[in-house]
This record gives C-alpha cells, structure tokens and sequence, in this order.
C-alpha cells in the first residue's frame, strides 16, 4: 500500500477495489460512450503512472498547505475530507488509489486567498481544498503543453457557509497525451463555486465535473470554451445536483472544432425531491470548422420536484453564411472575418469572467488556439 497518507489507507484500499472491480472506461459506459479511454490506455498504465508533478506559483499567505506525499503530522482538516468526495469514477478511484501525492489547501474562517497551481508532468495526483465558513479563494491551475502519457489529476472541493470559490482551469493542447480531471464540489448553505475553462484538447481529454448544491442559497455557475485543431479531442462532462431548494446553477459551453477534432458535452442537472424553488440553466454550443470535426452535446434534466425553473439547450452548426459575406462585402478579408465570427461566438463565455487576469489568460490562450482550428478552413 502507498506510503502516503498511512492512516487513509482504509479509503486508499478501497478504492483501488473499486477501480479494479469497473476497469477502465469505455464507449459501451453511457457516460463514456464519446471518449473510449480504454482504446488509448490499459488498466496496468494507470495503476503504473507514478506521480503527477506539481508545485505552488503563487500562494496568499494566509492559504494553509500540506503536502499529501508528507507522512507525518497530518492536519484533522485533511483526516476529516481527504477521499470522501465519491464520484463513482473508475479514473477517480484510480487517482485516490494510486496516486503517490498531491497537495491540500485551506483557508480559514473569513479568509480571502489567492493560489496557482501548476501540474508539470504526467502521472496522479490529489488535491484537496477546504474553504471554511466565510472565506474566500481564487484557484487557479495549468501546465505546459507537451506532456507524454496519462495525466490524471482528481480535485475534492469542500465549501463551507457564505464561502465563494472561483476556480480557473487552462488545458493547452497535449496531441500525445492523455488527460482526466475530475473535480468534485460540495457547496453549503450561501456559498458558490464559479469554474471559468478553456480545452485545447488531447489524444483524449476529459474534464468531469460533480457538483452537490446542499445548502440554501448555494450556487454554481460554469463556463467554459474548447478551441481544437488537428485530431485533438475534448470533452466536458458535468452533474449538478440541487439537494436542496432555492439553490442555482448555470452553464455556458461553446466549442470550436476543426480538422478532424471532436468536441463533447454532456451535462446533467438532478434536482432532487423536495428541492423546490431551484433555478438551473444549461446552454452548449459548437461550431464546426471542417467536414471531419464533431461535437456531441447532450444536455440532460433530471426533476424530482415541482415548483422549479431548469431549461436547457444545444446547438451545432457552421459559421453563419450571411454574417460573412456581409464582413467579406465590407472589404475584410475572409480569413480575418472568420476569426471575427469566431471570436463573436465564444465572447459570451469568456466575458463574463470578473477577474481581469483570468479572462485575459483564457482570451490569451484562444488567440494561440485559433489558428489551428481553423487550419482546415484555409
């Protein structure tokens, strides 16, 4: 058994049971039938992984870390959430099974922090952040691009009363690479998560996300763009569950597909019985910039109560014809009224993105992005 965390190995133990017992997925699994991990790895290369390597940008000081790989004085706050977020993800089990390290962050009652992470290599990780009741935290997290083999990184995300967390995620394109994020959320009575995302894709990419709304007041609220060129491959998968009433949830997705890449969402929303008075709202859309790109959307309500307001849509389609000729009659060039439209496209789901650095790094990215996309439309 892993060194790491010695009194955890309980959790640890089990979970290796369960990933052995459901193997990696697969295109017959529902929730996988868009991305067939199992046809780019085996079962011994995620158990054989090794260590994701990671290391701390930027840190508030008053943000408390624990590495994960330290055996000794292991903080009750880390005892008390450390693997208990289940997802019922065979990749998710596998992480907190195999995986030789991580970090957990906390910030404490009424705190406000700031921290950026950065995951450098392939392998597992951990990470676990608890905000307490009252507190604040802008994560931000990206690697390089380049990477070889698995990359599997799992997040836990414990958010305490009237605690806010806005999460930042950046995913360079990565054609050699393979790689799963899971992040799972428990959202208290006023509290919110905001997750801002851009893909750039992978051989295979997927990001999952599973969010519980426990508390009254309690919102989340998701926006993310996939920019894919070549023959990359991105794919979003998010569940919401409103537990409680008078919670919310919103999600704006828009993906830009070319050459042979392939874009997916899949978003569930569950509200539970009794959960009266939930607002949840879902919306992906895609443009498709070559005859071989893909996108698969598939938006899903799922209500056991009455009294409440969910809607959801998806749309995919191609740049609008009279939209461009109108740019083209005004003496702008085609490649640069295509780039215009585009842009257009995917402002609403970067825009709205409060933090300044956050949205010009996501805008940053896209502008690198773009032109491998549209490649094939040359």
């Amino acid at each position: 058994m892993n060194a790491m965390l010695p009194s955890l190995d309980a959790r640890r133990a089990k979970a290796a049971e369960i990933f052995h017992a459901l193997g990696v997925p697969h295109r017959r699994i529902e929730a996988w039938k868009y991305s067939d991990l199992r046809s780019v790895i085996d079962a011994e290369k995620v158990s054989g992984a090794g260590a994701a390597q990671w290391s701390i940008g930027r840190r508030s000081e008053n943000v408390e870390l624990f590495d994960l790989a330290e055996p000794n004085g292991i903080p009750d706050w880390v005892r008390q959430h450390f693997g208990l977020l289940d997802r019922g993800n065979a990749m998710d089990a596998a992480s907190l099974a195999f995986a030789p390290g991580g970090f957990a962050l906390r910030v404490p009652r009424g705190m406000r922090g700031e921290v950026q992470a950065h995951f450098s290599s392939a392998g597992q990780a951990r990470v676990l952040i608890v905000l307490e009741e009252g507190a604040a935290l802008t994560y931000s997290e990206d690697g390089p691009g380049g990477l070889l083999g698995l990359q599997n990184i799992a997040t836990e995300i414990v958010i305490g009363k009237n605690a806010h967390v806005v999460h930042a995620r950046i995913a360079p394109e990565r054609p050699n690479a393979v790689q799963i994020a899971e992040v799972a959320v428990t959202v208290a009575r006023d509290a919110s998560y905001r997750l801002h995302c851009a893909n750039f894709g992978a051989e295979l990419s997927r990001l999952e996300l599973h969010i519980a709304l426990n508390g009254e007041g309690a919102e989340a609220h998701l926006s993310g763009v996939s920019v894919l060129g070549g023959e990359a491959h991105a794919d979003v998968t998010t569940h919401i569950v409103h537990a409680v009433g008078n919670t919310r949830s919103t999600q704006l997705f828009k993906n830009v597909a070319g050459g042979g890449s392939r874009a997916v969402y899949q978003g569930k929303i569950t509200v539970r019985e009794g959960a009266d008075g939930s607002d949840s709202r879902q919306t992906a859309k895609a443009l498709l910039l070559g005859p071989r790109a893909e996108a698969d959307l598939k938006p899903e309500l799922e209500i056991f109560a009455d009294d409440v307001k969910c809607a959801h849509g998806a749309a995919v389609g191609d740049l609008d014809a009279e939209s461009l000729f109108y740019l083209r009659s005004r003496g702008v060039p085609e490649g640069e009224a295509r780039n215009l439209l585009i842009r257009a496209f995917l402002e609403d789901a970067v825009m709205g993105i409060e933090n300044d650095d956050i949205r010009a790094g996501i805008w940053n990215a896209v502008e690198a992005a773009l032109p491998r996309a549209m490649e094939t439309m040359a």
